[in-house]
C-alpha cells in the first residue's frame, strides 16, 4: 500500500514517520509539507499516488481539501494528532507514530 505521511515542513513529524515506516515491505512510503518552505511539498501527484493519508493535525487535512480536493476523493485521511512539538526521531513521537498508525496498517 502507498503511504504518504503529511505535516507543516517535513522536516521532523512526516520525516520521522517516513524514516519508521519505509522498511516495511508491504507499504511504499513518503512524506511531504504543506507549507511554502517544505523540505517537500505536498503536490497532487502524491496525492493522487498515494492509497493511505496520514496527517499529523486537523489543519493539514483541511489544506489538503483545499488545495487538493478533486485527488482526495475517495481517499482515507488519518489526523493522528500530533502537534508540533518535537524533533526527528525524537522517542516519544516515534511511539505516537507507531500507536497512532498500527490500527490502520
Amino acid at each position: 500500500m502507498n503511504l504518504l505521511f503529511v505535516c507543516s515542513r517535513n522536516r521532523w513529524r512526516s520525516l520521522t514517520a517516513e524514516t519508521i515506516f519505509k522498511d516495511d515491505q508491504q507499504h511504499v512510503v513518503r512524506s511531504a509539507g504543506t507549507a511554502e518552505d517544505a523540505r517537500i511539498k505536498v503536490t497532487e501527484k502524491v496525492i493522487t499516488w498515494a492509497e493511505l493519508i496520514f496527517v499529523m493535525e486537523k489543519k493539514h487535512k483541511q489544506k489538503l481539501e483545499q488545495k487538493f480536493p478533486s485527488a482526495l476523493e475517495g481517499k482515507k485521511v488519518v489526523v493522528l494528532d500530533i502537534e508540533d512539538n518535537y524533533k526527528y526521531m525524537d522517542e516519544e513521537l516515534v511511539e505516537m507514530l507507531s500507536v497512532g498508525v498500527a490500527p490502520y496498517l
